[in-house]
């Protein structure tokens, strides 16, 4: 009924069913994961009215269970991206699998879904930072590299007071650079993909 995928391994289509309406997959070597994607099969529906949600859960520093809600699946959202890398400290959320006794290993995490009413879905809060952006890689890459760049050239900035002649280098006015951000900036909230024209 579910898979899993974590990039760069292969799919898993076999959870483990710890209870009638509860699926587990384990994550080895989860520290080195940023994001897991849970989809459905197509095999099987959920029954009418029903959705599962999805929770992340890792042992902490004492081998305890910590569970955390990522977010959910149903028929007509069969398949979600969920960003884990951020949640490996955070705090633990109400969950469904509590009375579970599901082994616990250092390196290992554990997806877990449990099978509940889209009512009860609806209720349920994620933890903020699993939710992935809805911003392609490239576009939130340029961003990153044009706030460094302006950040690190703005370092440098000095007034023309504090400035010492030296022929043999070029100074360029800050304001210049804070434009070409700006402009940059503008181009690529408008297309992404400008700078191939």
């Amino acid at each position: 009924m579910f898979g899993c995928l974590v990039a760069g391994r292969l799919v898993q289509a076999a959870p483990q069913q710890v209870a009638e309406d509860k699926f587990v997959f384990d994550i080895p070597d989860y520290e080195n994961i940023n994001h897991v994607v849970v989809f459905m099969l197509g095999t099987i529906p959920f029954p009418e009215g029903m959705g599962g949600s999805v929770y992340f859960c890792y042992p902490d520093q004492s081998g305890m269970a910590v569970w955390q809600l990522l977010g959910f699946v149903t028929n007509e959202k069969p398949s979600a991206i969920f960003k884990i890398s951020g949640l490996k400290s955070g705090k633990g959320s109400q969950h469904p699998f509590g009375a579970m006794n599901l082994p616990q290993t250092p390196t290992v995490a554990q997806i877990g879904i449990s099978v509940e009413l889209l009512e009860n879905l609806a209720q349920q809060t994620p933890v903020a930072s699993a939710a992935v952006s809805s911003v392609d890689s490239f576009t939130e890459f340029t961003q990153k590299m044009l706030d460094n760049f302006y950040n690190f050239a703005s370092s440098f900035a000095v007034t023309q007071a504090q400035m010492t002649p030296n022929p043999s280098e070029a100074f360029i006015p800050a304001n210049v650079v804070l434009k070409w951000y700006e402009n940059f900036q503008r181009r690529l909230t408008q297309n992404p993909l400008f700078w191939k024209t």
